[in-house]
């Protein structure tokens, strides 16, 4: 695939750069140079007719021109009505949820228009600017220092701030570890999925010691889990390079690499199991980036596909565990019986259910605007089995 460039003047004199965006985004066509003393109220106003502003001079000013920028579109519902974002979100109403979504899309925009360069060598071409060699090659890989390139400051500050999360690791007390998420890998900071996995009654496992899979196994957590709670085999599945690139990290980290089979598929792998275990992602709606599927599941795709095939990849006397909190449900995006209906549809019967309720800051945050939702929100496992 040719390397898409970005292109301005500057000088007089015509300039180009590879153009990086995890949104997949196109470069922008109108490029200015911005300082240290053009006004944000400047910026804001190009940055939302589709002006990006490429920063010359110092890291500190730049994050600050983020900083202004965010605060004008908090200001928006004053100045556009038709901008407002919605906040608090009516519970039940998709069309309100769409757009908060369309509310959040514009924020991207206008705080992606702030751009940065980095030399050849990964090295911010800014004043006071931190060394973000280690965390571009972490989010991006090895590749060969040759190119310049030029990315926005805000998916930069993302790359710096997961490599963070890597190096320190995030606390999981079922797995009584650490994980360490990658770049663009989601993130267990919501443990109360984990402990359901870790609490479930487990099925009898098999003559040869039992075999589970994980499916989107991301970071690799509930496939360590499963491996610690006494599975013989383990076969994880992911299609994202970087998420079983983070697994394999972290079942090796873990002690348990020689138990866990990570294989690259859709869904499932060959064979059957006696535990197959999917956490999906739990909002039917268009991820508007990769870095977001693993929260929003187009059509509920991977759901269906599940639900679907689960029957027929099960040992006799094994269990399908979904995990799905029934946030989708408050928001209006899909109904209990849509879930039900599509269960039954493929041939299964509901074991048991252990529910639990999310302890994570946002449930109690009063300001975001899915509050509503959030405070009667259900994180759930199902136990499913084959209709006999």
């Amino acid at each position: 695939m040719e390397t898409p460039l970005i292109h301005w003047q500057e000088a007089g004199q015509p300039r180009s750069a590879r153009w990086r965006s995890e949104r997949g985004a196109a470069p922008p066509q109108q490029v200015q140079l911005a300082k240290d003393t053009t006004p944000a109220d400047t910026v804001y106003r190009a940055a939302c007719e589709g002006t990006a502003w490429l920063w010359r001079g110092d890291f500190h000013q730049a994050r600050q021109m983020l900083q202004a920028l965010d605060r004008r579109l908090d200001r928006v519902p004053q100045r556009n009505q038709r901008r407002a974002p919605v906040a608090p979100l009516a519970a039940g109403d998709p069309a309100a949820f769409h757009r908060h979504r369309q509310a959040q899309a514009h924020r991207a925009r206008v705080l992606g228009a702030v751009l940065v360069a980095l030399d050849a060598e990964q090295v911010l071409d800014l004043r006071r600017a931190p060394d973000v060699r280690e965390a571009c090659n972490q989010a991006w890989g090895p590749e060969p220092v040759s190119e310049a390139s030029v990315v926005s400051l805000r998916e930069l500050l993302g790359i710096t701030s997961a490599h963070e999360w890597r190096r320190r690791g995030v606390p999981v007390p079922a797995l009584g570890a650490s994980i360490h998420p990658h770049y663009g890998v989601f993130s267990p900071l919501r443990g109360e999925y984990v402990a359901l996995v870790a609490e479930a009654p487990l099925p009898a496992w098999g003559p040869d010691g039992g075999v589970a899979f994980d499916i989107g196994t991301g970071s690799g957590v509930l496939a360590a889990l499963l491996a610690q709670r006494g599975a013989a085999q383990v076969v994880a599945t992911d299609l994202d390079p970087r998420a079983l690139a983070c697994a394999r990290e972290n079942l090796e980290r873990l002690g348990v690499a020689d138990q866990v089979q990570l294989v690259a598929a859709d869904l499932f792998p060959e064979g059957q199991a006696d535990l197959i275990v999917c956490n999906p992602p739990w909002l039917p709606a268009r991820p508007s980036a990769p870095i977001e599927r693993a929260v929003y599941d187009e059509d509920g795709r991977m759901l269906a596909g599940f639900l679907a095939g689960l029957a027929a990849h099960l040992r006799p006397g094994g269990q399908g565990w979904l995990l799905m909190s029934d946030l989708a449900e408050h928001l209006g995006l899909r109904t209990r019986a849509d879930l039900m209906a599509a269960i039954a549809a493929g041939g299964l019967q509901v074991l048991g259910r252990h529910d639990t309720r999310p302890r994570h800051a946002k449930a109690s945050d009063a300001t975001d605007p899915l509050h509503l939702a959030r405070v009667a929100e259900t994180t759930s496992l199902w136990r499913l089995a084959p209709v006999a």
